[in-house]
């Protein structure tokens, strides 16, 4: 199933080579952070297992490049028993820019309500060890490790017009809006970010936004 874009995707004709260069370099770090990845997983998963049971790893429908729907892999980080309605209707707000607060600092930079999440999945969420199955995204095409973060359907509805830009390029595991403003940011300026992501690629820049996601995991915090 793929979700209807308004907005037509632009054409980057001299984008070509950045984009096969950036596909053979998302290959590589997969392959290269493989061997130490699976076991970090497997570590991952066990905690899951014992903390809170089943299932292990979340599959959600997400919306990539040119709004095609993909099922991403996540660890799962929120109780089997959370109120998915009352959910939506937080993070349909957050959207609208209706929400009051933007979510803890100490979390995910995107909000969510903390009685939702597991106590291990706290720990992965401040990591982003949650985001590690994901590297199976990246395997088969669906996502690149750099770009605009993929959301669900249901969170589309609630877009402007403009907020389809983001749909130009794979979606990332990690991304600009991501490293500048970890949890402490409005969906506006997410959006923003992204398109500025966008409308600047470069493997520099890509680059550049690996090394700030080390350095926001490592501290904690965004990059300045």
């Amino acid at each position: 199933m793929d979700f209807m874009i308004i907005k037509k995707p632009r054409v980057f004709p001299n984008k070509v080579l950045y984009q096969k260069t950036k596909r053979a370099l998302d290959l590589a770090i997969c392959i290269l952070i493989l061997p130490v990845a699976l076991p970090i997983m497997a570590i991952c998963a066990i905690a899951i297992y014992f903390d809170s049971a089943d299932p292990i790893v979340f599959v959600q429908e997400r919306i990539g490049k040119g709004g095609r729907t993909f099922r991403m892999y996540k660890f799962r980080t929120i109780k089997n028993d959370f109120d998915k309605e009352n959910n939506q209707a937080y993070m349909k707000a957050y959207v609208r820019g209706t929400l009051e607060g933007v979510g803890d600092k100490n979390e995910t930079y995107k909000p969510i309500k903390v009685d939702f999440i597991t106590k291990v999945g706290r720990i992965l969420r401040k990591t982003s060890l949650d985001e590690l199955p994901q590297i199976f995204n990246v395997f088969k095409g669906e996502m690149s490790i750099v770009g605009p973060r993929p959301n669900v359907l249901w969170e589309v509805d609630e877009y402007r017009q403009w907020h389809h830009e983001r749909f130009e390029v794979l979606p990332g595991i990690t991304g600009l809006a991501q490293v500048r403003g970890r949890s402490c940011i409005d969906f506006k300026s997410l959006v923003r970010y992204d398109i500025e992501y966008i409308e600047n690629q470069s493997l520099w820049l890509d680059i550049k936004i690996l090394w700030w996601t080390f350095t926001s995991i490592v501290l904690g915090k965004g990059a300045s």
